[in-house]
């Protein structure tokens, strides 16, 4: 596992003024993340969380009961590919002001949030693509995987695929 940077809960990290890429162990600060994506130059905020929630679907097969999720990440790959997801979508739309896409590894129960991506513009309808290309590339593209425990026993999530080269917006599949 990668030490950990100053403060104990961020693993891996890339930061600017206008961007926040992230891979921690503690709570994600949903709300924080959002005040900082405010800006006087931007009139929408998109907020994505993706919570854990009590059963998993891939095609016809179903796992119910799911008690917790445990997310890994090869933290300094991660964060390289979670850094051009940014990039990608700020060549795509331009006006984009803050950007950020934070993952948490570690242990997650029910309801928590194990992904976040912020990004704010000038108007919705770029900061509602933007934010859907960054969550759609980040789970095609960005090496983190998850285990899944449920009653009967605990295997890694249903779904999984071949870790690919982070698409260009118009590349990625639409999850």
């Amino acid at each position: 596992m990668e030490q950990l940077a100053e403060g104990g809960n961020t693993m891996g990290a890339g930061r600017s003024d206008d961007d926040r890429i992230e891979i921690m162990t503690d709570v994600i600060p949903v709300g924080d993340l959002y005040d900082w994506a405010v800006r006087p130059d931007c009139g929408a905020v998109v907020v994505f969380s993706g919570t854990i929630r009590d059963h998993s679907i891939e095609g016809s097969e179903v796992r119910t009961g799911v008690q917790y999720l445990e997310y890994e990440a090869y933290a300094p790959e991660a964060v390289t590919r979670m850094n051009s997801i940014a990039s990608q979508a700020r060549s795509t739309w331009p006006n984009l002001g803050r950007i950020a896409i934070v993952h948490r590894v570690g242990r997650m129960e029910l309801g928590e949030s194990s992904v976040v991506v912020v990004v704010s513009a000038p108007h919705r309808p770029e900061a509602f693509a933007a934010a859907r290309y960054a969550i759609d590339a980040l789970k095609s593209s960005v090496p983190i995987w998850k285990r899944e425990t449920w009653e009967d026993g605990s295997d890694w999530g249903l779904g999984a695929a071949a870790v690919s080269s982070v698409p260009a917006p118009g590349e990625v599949e639409q999850t």
